[in-house]
């Protein structure tokens, strides 16, 4: 069966231009039109049956809300330093409410979360009178269509309340894309659907007993003889008042049975490794470290901070920078640009390795690598006077006595 102008209006979203092309039912885009996808172990990977794998909550959770929790300032550029810019509109939005009732910290959260389970969150930007950014309004991904230009200027088309289409530059709506623009979970169905399929299998193993605890043999039943039902009964009876008993009265099973414990078989101890091999496929479709995800296997007390410092560089960095880019994009002007600009303040990640940071610097400033001010700036503090000089602290010559208020007399010091 094909499917015709009924899918004209989405032909564009499938990559056909403004060809009308028929699709087979069997062909995945059709699958993921409708926001399933099939995967090769059979289970269907959608944005809220991933979110039910505990990995994929927990990285989801990780890199959303640390993206929100970490503030977020507007710097403006001020010969070799540089200091807040909060005389600026857009200064409010991104590092104190996006909207009288959400905070800049929650938005980032919600369309970050948006990103990673539907591949792009969206913000609309609410101008006043003289086109100043004034707020930020959260777009579900499901209302909004990204086209392009002939020469490659995306605009919007977001749905009013289901009725009618609205045409929105690309300076009016906040666009933050997952890697690729395509959603993790998409790129990773296969690995999260087998996930799943382990979890659904370790639900059943212990909760409806795909195993049974033990299994009763009689060594003395002859081939065909079906005269022992009634004796069956009484020994299940038997059973379960063994099992009901708490005075530690012994089992006993009569007519020759013989009552045999079933252990867990090799084959059940890979299942285990495979359910933790599945939580490092999770780590890497999201970049982030195993041991965050609680994977602890090959975590140890030494290396924790450097997987900790690799979340921050490899997994976490890639989001702030796409974040600084959407927040320049909608919130300055051409002109402004050139002297201001997004920075996230990254020192409370850091801390960890506070000790790492203040011997690099310490030594940096020794051999007259770095400015005071220049090892301020790094840390997000103002400069101050006289730390633009290069000079080493430690061979410095001790200011007069007379500058000192603490100095003494030689003599009354003596």
């Amino acid at each position: 069966m094909l499917l015709g102008n009924a899918f004209g209006s989405v032909k564009k979203s499938l990559g056909f231009g403004s060809e009308q092309k028929a699709l087979p039912l069997s062909d995945p885009a059709i699958a993921e039109l409708f926001g399933v996808f099939p995967t090769a172990s059979g289970v269907t990977v959608t944005a809220s049956t991933a979110l039910r794998v505990p990995a994929v909550l927990h990285a989801i959770r990780l890199i959303s809300e640390t993206v929100g929790s970490l503030p977020c300032k507007l710097y403006r550029d001020e010969g070799d330093s540089k200091e807040a810019a909060n005389d600026h509109g857009g200064n409010r939005i991104v590092h104190n409410r996006a909207n009288p009732w959400t905070s800049a910290g929650q938005v980032r959260v919600d369309l970050t979360v948006d990103a990673l389970l539907h591949g792009a969150g969206y913000a609309q930007v609410v101008r006043v009178g003289d086109d100043r950014p004034y707020e930020l309004h959260r777009l579900a991904p499901g209302t909004v269509q990204r086209r392009t230009e002939d020469d490659g200027e995306p605009y919007y088309l977001v749905n009013v309340k289901g009725r009618k289409q609205v045409r929105l530059s690309y300076r009016d709506v906040l666009y933050l894309p997952a890697f690729g623009g395509v959603s993790p979970v998409t790129l990773g169905k296969d690995a999260i659907g087998v996930g799943m399929v382990l979890e659904r299998h370790a639900s059943k193993f212990f909760g409806s007993g795909a195993r049974p605890s033990g299994v009763i043999t009689d060594k003395n039943k002859i081939p065909g003889d079906a005269s022992g039902a009634t004796t069956i009964n009484n020994i299940l009876k038997s059973w379960r008042k063994w099992q009901a008993n708490d005075n530690g009265d012994p089992l006993v099973l009569d007519g020759g049975r013989e009552y045999t414990a079933q252990t867990m078989p090799s084959t059940d101890a890979q299942f285990l490794e495979n359910r933790l091999e599945q939580i490092n496929e999770i780590a890497r479709i999201f970049g982030v470290p195993p041991s965050m995800l609680y994977q602890l296997e090959r975590a140890t007390w030494s290396n924790a901070e450097q997987l900790a410092a690799s979340f921050l560089q490899l997994c976490l960095r890639p989001w702030l920078d796409r974040w600084q880019d959407a927040y320049a994009t909608v919130l300055l002007t051409e002109d402004e640009r050139d002297s201001l600009y997004f920075e996230f303040v990254i020192d409370d990640l850091q801390r960890a390795d506070a000790a790492g940071r203040a011997e690099i610097f310490g030594k940096l400033v020794a051999m007259r690598a770095m400015t005071p001010n220049e090892v301020r700036a790094a840390m997000n503090l103002p400069a101050m006077e006289g730390g633009d000089e290069l000079a080493n602290p430690y061979t410095s010559t001790t200011p007069p006595a007379g500058d000192n208020d603490n100095a003494k007399p030689a003599k009354e010091a003596a």
